[in-house]
């Protein structure tokens, strides 16, 4: 009795084996299967964004194409064995919209599958991995610009990668650029708009008329916080880069301005005068590259920058297509 006894336990002992190898392979495995997931989807997201700027910048660029080396360069920087696969690159430039999947690849083994290790005990050798990307571009329509500002389209046209002061009042630096492309006098060259609520910014739709706002005379409400966030940047070095919604049309002055804007264009930021005396408000020839004579000092009201080819990875806007006098937005799509 006694030795029967003993051979079930062994039976039993043997059946428990089969079941501690099923868990230790499901903790082990599925965790290779899941850092192996991992890596593709940061592969997936980083050649989709990637991609999406090479066509925002330039849609006619080799790399802006389903045979973009660029996807299988980022995929295997982001793989911890430098090796990943791109199994395809979907791009429709019309929609403006990328997708790139990724699988898994292996030194000697197929690819899009990874090899498993204690689940070949249960006859499990290898399974398929893959992750998906997708991202959009195009130019901004819609959403809210950091800072009450909007320039005329005629000291942006032509213009990049001029530094320039754009002064609210006077014609100062900015002789050339009296009257839109509407025939509209815009004394200065820009304007102040109606802000949201309790907050320095102001919601923005291209496709609508915008009310004016502050003459500039005294800095706007609601802003010192961001103001002080800009010098404080500029001070350690770091450029500042706002979006800011361009108007090529223009009625009445001030806060009875109603602006018709056209798009949004990347501004860096290298000073600004905003009020009569005191930090935030008066930030000048903070930036070495800042000439003497495009410094905004009193009774000058102005903002001091650069206009530049820009493409932004800013989620908050609403995307329409891309505009030659813009700044362009990337960002991840579902």
């Amino acid at each position: 009795m006694q030795h029967s006894e003993h051979g079930a336990i062994s039976v039993i002992v043997a059946i428990l084996l089969v079941a501690l190898l099923g868990f230790v392979a499901i903790a082990v495995d599925v965790g290779v299967l899941y850092s192996e997931r991992a890596q593709l989807q940061n592969g997936a997201d980083a050649s989709a964004i990637a991609l999406a700027q090479k066509c925002a910048r330039n849609s006619s660029d080799t790399l802006c194409s389903t045979t973009s080396t660029l996807a299988g360069s980022l995929a295997n920087q982001n793989a911890l064995d430098g090796m990943s696969n791109v199994n395809s690159i979907q791009l429709d430039k019309a929609a403006r919209t990328v997708s790139v999947t990724t699988t898994a690849k292996e030194a000697g083994a197929p690819d899009n599958s990874v090899s498993l290790f204690f689940a070949r005990a249960l006859g499990i050798t290898s399974k398929e991995v893959g992750a998906k990307s997708s991202a959009v571009w195009g130019s901004p329509t819609k959403g809210t610009t950091a800072f009450p500002l909007t320039v005329s389209i005629c000291q942006v046209r032509g213009q990049y990668g001029v530094m320039q002061l754009l002064r609210m009042h006077g014609t100062g630096a900015n002789p050339s650029c009296l009257y839109g492309p509407s025939g509209a006098f815009v004394e200065g060259g820009f304007g102040g708009l109606k802000q949201d609520p309790y907050a320095c910014g102001a919601t923005i739709d291209i496709s609508k008329s915008t009310a004016g706002g502050d003459t500039g005379n005294n800095p706007p409400p609601y802003c010192e916080a961001l103001l002080n966030s800009w010098a404080a940047d500029m001070t350690a070095g770091k450029d500042v880069i706002v979006l800011l919604p361009i108007f090529n049309a223009v009625t009445g002055t001030g806060t009875n301005a109603i602006y018709g804007l056209k798009t949004f264009a990347a501004f860096k930021v290298a000073g600004w005068k905003f009020g009569p005396t005191g930090l935030p408000y008066t930030f000048h020839n903070r930036s070495p590259d800042v000439p003497a004579s495009l410094e905004c000092r009193e009774p000058c009201r102005g903002i001091i920058g650069t206009f530049v080819q820009y493409v932004s990875l800013d989620s908050g806007y609403v995307l329409g297509p891309v505009d030659p006098d813009g700044a362009t937005v990337v960002r991840l799509s579902l």
